[in-house]
């Protein structure tokens, strides 16, 4: 639709349920998930007006959370395929659906990629010590380290343009929505409704 509301077009039309659109940095396709059952769902991408759709996973996995690296090249995602069903691992592939990487290998569930503006990183949600946290580690998988640690859920890291912050989601004092400097340092509740924290993104 535009930005103002109007002029909504039904891209999809299936029977099936399509989710978490992403449109690539050069605008000229969106990711996106679809479910054919609890078990087993997979990334499709489509031009813009929705012609063209292209299924990148077919494995009868879970494959979610699809983002695209800054230069449209490759998409992150989350997948249980080589774990147990609903504990993901975070992957890459290149934006046709070749070359498919597993970037972590952890005992809990890594999931919500989403890439720094510099491709050189990439922040995401982990469970690894019972707990809920954001994480970040380099594109390729390497230096991993834990950004939040709170007995409440962190979850949706986005990070800002110039790559110096990341926003998350908390359920933490009832819920809102924090701001964190990409070091760890300086956590800030920037909403304090305690009301409930959900998926934010900054505006470009």
């Amino acid at each position: 639709m535009n930005a103002d509301g109007s002029n909504q077009i039904n891209l999809t039309n299936n029977g099936l349920n399509d989710l978490r659109a992403a449109w690539s940095p050069d605008g000229t396709k969106i990711a996106f998930i679809r479910l054919f059952s609890s078990t087993d769902r997979d990334i499709y991408v489509m031009n813009p007006d929705g012609s063209n759709q292209t299924r990148l996973t077919d494995d009868g996995f879970q494959n979610e959370y699809p983002t695209w690296s800054p230069d449209g090249s490759k998409i992150a995602f989350a997948s249980d395929r080589d774990t147990s069903f609903n504990v993901h691992e975070i992957y890459v592939m290149n934006a046709d659906g070749t070359n498919v990487v597993r970037l972590t290998n952890a005992s809990g569930s890594d999931e919500n990629p989403n890439w720094s503006p510099d491709g050189s990183k990439i922040a995401f949600t982990a469970v690894r010590d019972g707990n809920r946290e954001i994480y970040v580690m380099s594109a390729d998988g390497t230096n991993q380290a834990r950004l939040t640690n709170h007995s409440g859920l962190d979850f949706w890291p986005s990070w800002s343009p110039d790559g110096t912050k990341i926003v998350f989601g908390s359920d933490r004092d009832g819920g809102d929505i924090y701001v964190i400097n990409s070091d760890g340092s300086n956590l800030t509740n920037i909403t304090n409704r305690h009301a409930g924290g959900g998926a934010p993104d900054w505006e470009p």
